[in-house]
């Protein structure tokens, strides 16, 4: 059965490969994750470049959702700018 599960989890990206705000940006996530799942979605890390550029992939109810757009730049990003200093531009893939 584990075989199973192993064959079909997604790799976690490789934090040493993402840049130096990967780490900060990974924890500043939890809250911005606990407020996509209390609406059925869920907002998955993707990147952190150099410049301070997140990419993030937007799932379940999150995604194809009318506000998610209004939610990534009102919420997410203003909240990832809060907390992470060097974040500068928040996009969804």
């Amino acid at each position: 059965m584990s075989l199973i599960r192993n064959l079909f989890r997604r790799a976690e990206p490789d934090p040493a490969g993402q840049g130096p705000l990967f780490t900060a940006v990974r924890s500043a996530m939890t809250d911005v994750q606990a407020y996509a799942r209390s609406h059925g979605g869920e907002i998955e890390l993707v990147k952190v470049d150099d410049e301070g550029d997140v990419t993030l992939r937007l799932k379940g109810a999150c995604r194809g959702c009318p506000m998610s757009s209004v939610t990534l730049k009102h919420g997410v990003e203003t909240h990832l700018k809060a907390l992470v200093p060097g974040v500068r531009n928040v996009t969804a893939i």
